[in-house]
C-alpha cells in the first residue's frame, strides 16, 4: 500500500467517526425542533433552534480559522467534539430535573454550536493534510455524504424513536456518536502530524491577512458573495420545511419525508465519491443551482405530501453537485498553509446568508406570508386558487419565489468572468 492510500484510509477513518456524529447530531437537531414546535405551535419558536444552534458557530469563525492553522487540526477536532457533548449533556440534565423552560434548549444548542466552530475548520483543512489533489473532490464528496447523513438517515431515526421513547434517549445516542468521533481521531492521531505555521502573529493580524488574501482572488470572492445570497434561500427552506409540512401532516410522516428526500443527497454523493466529477466544475455548479431553484419552486406549489417529497428528492440531488464544485473551486485556489484561515473567511462571508434567513424565517411566516394566504385576502383569492389558501401556503409561496430566484442566480454564475477564470488558473498551474 503506498502512502497515498494510506493516507485516504486515515482520512477515511477521521471521517467514520464525523458520519456517526452528524447522523447523532440530526437525531437531535430533529428532535428538539418537533419537540418544541409542539409545545408551542410557533414557526418563530421552531427556527429560533435553528438559529441558535447556528449564529455562535457562525461568529466564532474566523478566531476557529486561525486557530486550524495554528494548532493540531486534529486535537482541535477532539476539543470540538466533546464541546458538543457538554451542550447536548446540558439539555439532558435539565429535562431530568424536570424545569426545561426554551431558553434551556437555545443555551444547549448555543454551547454546541460553539464547540463545532471550533471543529469544522479544523476537520476541512485536516482533508487537505491527507489527501492528494487527485482525490479532493472523492474526498469532498464523501465529506457530503457525511452531512447528508443527518437528514437521510436522522430523522427516520428519531420520528422512530420519539413515538416509541422519550426524548432524552435520542440525546443520549447523540452523546454516544460525538464519543465515536473523538474515538476514530485518536486512533490516526499519532501517525500525521499538522503542518505548523512557525511566524506567529496576533488573531487579528492573521484574519485581516486572511481576508485580504480573499479580495485579493477576485474570482472566489465573487463566488463567496453570490452563495451568500444562495444561502439565504437555502437558510428559509430549513427553517420552513417542518412547519410546512406538520400543516399537512404529523411529525413521523415529516421525518419520513425528510429522510426519503434527503436520499438524493446519498445517491449523489456517493456517486461524486466512488467517480468524481467532471472537468468543468463552474458549468456543474450553475448546471445545479438552476435545477436546485426549479426543484425549490416546486416544492411549494402542491400541498400533497407525496409531491413535496418527490420534489425534494429532486432537489436534495443537486447539493452535493453543488457544494464539491464550490469546494473544488476553492480548495484548489488556495495554499494549503492558509486553508483554515481562508476556509472560515469564505464560510463566514457566504454563512451571513443563513443568519438572516435564520432570524427572519419565522416573523416572514407567521406575519407576513401566512397572513396573506388566508382565504378572504388578495393573494389567497388569486394565487392561491393554485397552490392553495391557509395554514402553511405563505410559506410554499415563499419556497416558490425562492426557488426562482436561486435558478436565476444558477445562470448568474455561470456568465462571471472571474468566476470561469478559477478553472483556467488551476489548469495553468498544473502545465507548469
Amino acid at each position: 500500500m503506498n502512502a497515498h492510500d494510506k493516507a485516504f484510509r486515515r482520512f477515511l477513518i477521521i471521517w467514520s467517526g464525523q458520519l456517526f456524529s452528524a447522523i447523532g447530531s440530526g437525531l437531535t437537531a430533529f428532535a428538539l425542533g418537533v419537540f418544541v414546535f409542539q409545545q408551542t405551535q410557533s414557526t418563530m419558536s421552531y427556527s429560533l433552534i435553528i438559529l441558535f444552534s447556528f449564529l455562535p458557530s457562525f461568529l466564532l469563525l474566523p478566531f476557529s480559522g486561525v486557530l486550524a492553522d495554528r494548532f493540531d487540526r486534529k486535537k482541535m477536532m477532539i476539543i470540538g467534539d466533546i464541546g458538543s457533548i457538554a451542550g447536548i449533556l446540558f439539555i439532558f440534565l435539565v429535562m431530568l430535573s424536570g424545569q426545561m423552560e426554551l431558553w434551556h434548549i437555545y443555551l444547549g444548542v448555543s454551547i454546541s454550536s460553539i464547540s463545532a466552530a471550533i471543529l469544522n475548520p479544523a476537520f476541512r483543512a485536516a482533508v487537505s493534510d491527507l489527501v492528494s489533489e487527485e482525490l479532493y473532490s472523492q474526498a469532498s464528496g464523501l465529506i457530503q455524504l457525511a452531512n447528508s447523513a443527518q437528514y437521510l438517515i436522522s430523522p427516520l431515526v428519531a420520528g422512530f424513536l420519539l413515538s416509541a421513547f422519550d426524548i432524552k434517549l435520542v440525546l443520549l445516542i447523540d452523546i454516544m456518536t460525538f464519543l465515536l468521533a473523538v474515538g476514530a481521531v485518536l486512533l490516526i492521531m499519532k501517525h500525521h502530524a499538522t503542518p505548523q505555521k512557525h511566524d506567529r502573529q496576533s488573531f487579528f493580524q492573521e484574519m485581516s491577512e486572511a481576508f485580504r488574501y480573499l479580495l485579493s482572488m477576485k474570482g472566489v470572492f465573487s463566488l463567496v458573495l453570490l452563495m451568500s445570497v444562495v444561502c439565504f434561500y437555502i437558510g428559509l427552506l430549513q427553517s420552513l420545511f417542518g412547519p410546512m409540512m406538520l400543516t399537512v401532516t404529523d411529525s413521523k410522516t415529516l421525518g419520513i419525508a425528510l429522510s426519503v428526500s434527503a436520499s438524493g443527497m446519498l445517491v449523489s454523493s456517493l456517486l461524486i465519491g466512488l467517480f468524481g466529477m467532471g472537468k468543468s466544475k463552474v458549468f456543474m455548479l450553475s448546471f445545479s443551482l438552476v435545477f436546485a431553484g426549479l426543484f425549490y419552486a416546486l416544492m411549494g406549489v402542491f400541498t400533497s405530501v407525496w409531491l413535496i417529497i418527490a420534489f425534494g428528492f429532486l432537489f436534495f440531488i443537486t447539493l452535493p453537485f453543488v457544494n464539491t464544485s464550490l469546494e473544488v473551486l476553492i480548495r484548489t485556489n488556495v495554499e494549503n498553509e492558509r486553508q483554515g484561515r481562508v476556509w472560515s473567511m469564505i464560510t463566514a462571508i457566504s454563512q451571513i446568508g443563513f443568519v438572516l434567513a435564520f432570524g427572519s424565517a419565522g416573523f416572514l411566516a407567521d406575519h407576513v406570508f401566512n397572513p396573506l394566504f388566508d382565504p378572504d385576502r388578495l393573494l389567497g383569492q388569486t394565487v392561491g386558487q393554485v397552490i392553495g389558501t391557509g395554514a402553511g401556503r405563505g410559506i410554499g409561496f415563499l419556497f416558490v419565489l425562492s426557488g426562482v430566484l436561486v435558478a436565476i442566480l444558477g445562470m448568474m454564475i455561470g456568465r462571471v468572468r472571474k468566476i470561469r477564470e478559477l478553472e483556467l488558473q488551476v489548469v495553468e498551474v498544473r502545465k507548469t
